[in-house]
């Protein structure tokens, strides 16, 4: 569950100041995620553990509505459901503090539980707000039944070679690809050096967003930046969750790399017009209309 307070400006360390609205909506990446995709007609299961607490019962009647399939979700008493504090700006900009909560209990046979659907399926993500280990065993089972991998590497951490060499398509922003890589991303030059790092390192493909800037795509045959959407930013929480969601249903309906990541690009333009995380992803119809 997010909770977020609008606020004039980020407080610096400290520093105590008074806030605008408050706004407790449905939230998580793998969970933005998957609303995400839901909300662009794919059929999406989504495999978590949520706490056995108030914010796990909004959390399952949300995705009921976004029809997100709750089939592999289930719930703890080890853990309360996960919940970020968020800070939102009067330019959009963010700082999140993640508590995991029931996430960090999530283990390898609850993926293997899904294992029936996730042979079925075009495209599997995983993000890190989950047990690494439980991650190696999707990106292992994406591997073995040829099932894209994409890996949202948030929030960030050291990757071993052998979970990079697994996954498909890497999609850090400047600051995961820095601690991934130890070169600090600041324009398209360093991007660059650090997206080659990455392909260095096992990934196949990388996506390296870099919100208002835009966006690399580096892959064995090609290096190309990307200019982001312009437009007025409300909230920029998950933007870079609608990219991911868009870009896998993109790529689960054949679509290229580059031709899903301009569709997830204009998903993600969308998602800053409005407040909040799953509450702000677009529909299908909402970005064809802007794309055009």
């Amino acid at each position: 569950m997010d909770l977020v307070v609008k606020s004039p400006r980020i407080p610096a360390v400290g520093e105590t100041i008074l806030g605008r609205d408050f706004i407790m909506t449905p939230g998580g990446k793998g969970a933005n995620q998957a609303v995400a995709a839901a909300k662009l007609g794919a059929e999406v299961y989504f495999i978590a553990r949520l706490g056995d607490d108030i914010f796990a019962e909004q959390s399952l009647s949300n995705f009921k509505k976004e029809a997100v399939s709750t089939k592999y979700i289930t719930q703890t008493k080890e853990a309360p459901s996960g919940v970020a504090l968020i800070t939102v700006d009067d330019a959009g900009n963010n700082v999140i503090v993640v508590a995991p909560g029931a996430n960090q209990t999530l283990s390898p046979d609850d993926v293997k539980r899904a294992e029936s659907d996730i042979v079925s399926s075009g495209v599997l993500v995983a993000q890190l707000e989950i047990p690494l280990e439980t991650v190696e065993y999707a990106a292992q089972l994406a591997n073995n039944c040829g099932v894209l991998f994409i890996l949202d590497p948030a929030p960030a951490q050291k990757l071993s070679p052998e979970l990079l060499k697994m996954v498909d398509i890497l999609t850090p922003n400047e600051t995961e690809a820095q601690i991934l890589t130890g070169i600090e991303v600041a324009d398209e030059e360093s991007a660059c050096i650090a997206a080659k790092k990455l392909l260095e390192y096992g990934a196949k493909s990388v996506i390296l967003t870099m919100g208002a800037k835009g966006f690399l795509i580096a892959g064995s045959d090609r290096m190309e930046f990307v200019s982001a959407v312009k437009i007025d930013a409300v909230d920029s929480t998950a933007a870079g969750d609608a990219f991911t969601g868009s870009l896998a249903v993109s790529l689960a309906q054949g679509k290229t790399l580059y031709d899903a990541a301009l569709f997830a690009n204009h998903a993600a333009a969308l998602s800053v017009t409005k407040m909040g995380a799953q509450s702000s992803m677009p529909t299908r119809e909402a970005v064809e209309s802007f794309m055009k």
